[in-house]
């Protein structure tokens, strides 16, 4: 997924990328064969905390991972495919949480 930032004068990208956007970004700045397995995946992935919201949430790959109930994935997309509802799921705990909810109704 992704959300455009405010409008600035700046050189910010144009958008934020977070959830599977944000970790298939990274996984095109690795060299991954797959079958891979998760343990191989998060040495491979140089920086491990994926956005979940535009909100700056994070969640660490390895804590997804262990959400799931399989450790081996055989292509991107079958990891892409397995991840997709963890990242959701934190998305969603990350937007009800009371931080969450004061984030949403403040401008910055």
């Amino acid at each position: 997924m992704g959300a455009r930032p405010p409008q600035n004068e700046s050189s910010e990208p144009d958008v934020i990328e977070f959830g599977i956007a944000a970790l298939a970004a990274r996984l095109e700045e690795t060299n991954i064969a797959y079958p891979v397995t998760d343990s191989e995946l998060v040495t491979a992935i140089e920086r491990t905390a994926i956005p979940v919201d535009s909100a700056g949430n994070t969640v660490e790959l390895a804590d997804a991972l262990d959400q799931l109930p399989q450790s081996k994935f055989r292509s991107e997309a079958d990891l892409l495919e397995q991840l997709h509802p963890v990242f959701e799921a934190e998305r969603k705990k990350a937007g009800s949480s009371i931080m969450g909810q004061l984030r949403a109704l403040l401008p910055f």
